[in-house]
């Protein structure tokens, strides 16, 4: 049976654990920083020190070994609400992951394994800040080359009589460019209420800033337009 002082000490160990893992998450500003990673690392101990608790009093169909199932399975969805799709961009998915990780430790430590939790934490972290200089790198080396799939985001503001126009030549020229497609075309508010913005998703099965920034100039000289902008999604 699972006593006061072991229980106190699998929690325990999972929440000093968890604060680890979130301290480096707070300070990197990430959408789940320290008390996400604490609660979920405790969250997970509880549910595994739970199924313990249960199986001492011989309660039928409880182990921890299901219960930290239900914990996996239980964690997707949280790990679902910090993932943002922006475009062609889905940002929080490394955050998913933490919690996820944050969960395994959490359920080491419930289930009174404290030295395999603090080993898992380590990789955790080494994971979070050792690769974050390689993953810069080559990022850094990507802006460079041109044989990457790319995604570009254009941002029209026009008037709003214009817009039906501005529709059809950004996806008339996106879609004759032989790499380029369009994945999607929104239309936003502007501050002014004469005025609407055209957003348009582009994809690029290779980087081609000076073709996007052609279309620029193309669509800057029709009547009615107020700005042009456009970046790289990814």
């Amino acid at each position: 049976m699972l006593d006061a002082l072991t229980f106190l000490e699998n929690t325990g160990a999972a929440l000093v654990l968890g604060v680890a893992i979130g301290l480096e998450r707070q300070f990197r500003q990430h959408p789940a920083g320290l008390r996400t990673n604490a609660l979920v690392c405790v969250g997970a101990a509880l549910f595994v020190s739970l199924a313990d608790l249960l199986m001492s009093l011989n309660v039928p169909g409880v182990d921890q070994t299901r219960m930290a199932g239900y914990v996996v399975s239980g964690i997707g969805f949280l790990g679902g609400g910090v993932i943002l799709r922006e475009g062609l961009t889905v940002k929080g998915m490394s955050t998913a992951a933490t919690l996820w990780c944050v969960a395994a430790v959490g359920a080491l430590a419930g289930a009174g394994f404290p030295l395999h939790a603090a080993v898992g934490t380590a990789f955790v972290l080494a994971l979070n800040v050792g690769l974050r200089p390689i993953g810069r790198w080559i990022d850094a080396r990507m802006q460079y080359a041109t044989d990457v799939e790319t995604a570009y985001r254009i941002r029209v503001v026009c008037e709003r009589r214009q817009e039906t126009l501005v529709r059809s030549i950004l996806v008339r020229h996106i879609n004759s460019h032989p790499t380029m497609m369009v994945h999607g075309i929104t239309t936003q508010d502007a501050e002014r209420p004469d005025l609407t913005v055209v957003v348009v998703d582009v994809f690029s099965h290779s980087k081609d800033d000076r073709a996007v920034q052609e279309l620029m100039s193309r669509i800057n000289i029709e009547p009615g337009i107020s700005a042009v902008h456009w970046d790289r999604s990814h």
